[in-house]
């Protein structure tokens, strides 16, 4: 069957496909949009759960109603998730085992050297993951495919942004987080979720990282955004909070601002816990403040109509609840305006003015 009888076939007004990704009907060389899952979380340094987070947002996402306002042809681009990786989960699990032990040597101002070898194990078992991460999503970008990541810490997407440096010489990452993640190795980890955006400085491609609504970091972290010369650009929440209090500027300015710190193609790296921990109360480290929901959908969609282009994108750090699904229900429908603004940045959609 053609992806054109899939559309036809497909009532998109009915119940979607239980277990496909949004309910959608279509297989992987169908879509346009690949999501590669990454269940992991061995260097989380305060609540776990955010593995299972690829899978709750599956789960979720079959309750999603397709039409979007301002696309309204977004259900027919094509959409799918690659199969789950349950044999990645298992490693994650033994792995987080170590790693927790570790942690808590660590902690309690131990002594580590025992925990050498420990530590070694765990930091060569995540770069194996980045170079699975590189070259699943390069394969994937090599057969014209747009890619997300659905991890997971957010340690998951950096060998995303290594095979994304070697399509494109020049790109921004536009993140969206509480924590800055611009510690080196925090707690001995090389690619510490805490770490991701030190380890992103290292690729020579990425010329900027522009970080919205933090309100958490360290000193060390502010020595690396003073020493990066304009190459780490900040716009902390509680900034954005006084200027919205004060009358000063509105979150359509405020938008403005932002983009204009970006080059024309924008990388997105969103940890969930950059919204307000009412979203997403489980998440793995959540911090009072942060984005409501629609502010985060009009950012992303000045960014798109500005004329940029989201050439990959991560989600991160959803964790679901022991009692409902609710952290899965808004990570599902941040994803599927994610997909849909990345395809319209491509002219793969049509979005009404």
């Amino acid at each position: 069957m053609s992806k054109e009888e899939t559309i036809k076939n497909f009532n998109p007004n009915g119940a979607g496909i239980k277990g496909n990704l949004f309910g959608l009907p279509f297989t992987i060389e169908e879509s346009e949009i690949v999501i590669v899952p990454i269940p992991w979380e061995v260097t989380v340094s305060y609540r776990t759960g955010t593995a299972l987070g690829p899978k709750a947002i599956l789960e979720a996402s079959s309750q999603i109603d397709f039409f979007v306002k301002d696309i309204p042809d977004a259900w027919k681009l094509g959409v799918s998730m690659l199969p789950y990786p349950e044999k990645l989960y298992q490693e994650n699990f033994q792995l987080r085992s170590i790693a927790k032990e570790y942690i808590t040597a660590f902690e309690k101002g131990e002594s580590l050297e025992d925990q050498k070898p420990m530590m070694a194990r765990i930091n060569e078992a995540c770069e194996s993951l980045n170079i699975y991460v590189k070259n699943t999503t390069k394969k994937y970008l090599q057969e014209g495919k747009l890619v997300g990541l659905l991890g997971g810490d957010h340690s998951t997407p950096l060998g995303f942004i290594r095979a994304l440096s070697e399509q494109y010489n020049r790109f921004g990452i536009l993140h969206i987080d509480a924590h800055a993640d611009l510690r080196k190795a925090y707690e001995g980890f090389t690619y510490s979720h805490g770490s991701v955006m030190y380890n992103a400085l290292k690729i020579p491609a990425v010329n900027r990282i522009v970080q919205v609504g933090i309100r958490d970091l360290c000193e060390e972290e502010m020595n690396v955004i003073d020493r990066a010369m304009g190459r780490v650009k900040v716009f902390f929440d509680d900034d954005i909070k006084s200027d919205q209090y004060s009358g000063k500027k509105n979150w359509e300015s405020i938008c403005t601002n932002i983009i204009k710190e970006l080059p024309p193609l924008v990388y997105i790296s969103f940890d969930i816990d950059g919204l307000d921990p009412k979203l997403c109360p489980n998440t793995g480290t959540p911090v009072p403040g942060g984005l409501e929901f629609n502010q985060v959908i009009y950012l992303i969609k000045a960014l798109v109509k500005s004329g940029k282009k989201i050439i990959g994108f991560d989600l991160n750090e959803v964790a679901p609840g022991d009692k409902d699904d609710w952290d899965g229900n808004v990570g599902a429908r941040l994803l599927y305006q994610l997909c849909n603004w990345m395809a319209v940045s491509h002219n793969k959609l049509i979005a009404r003015n």
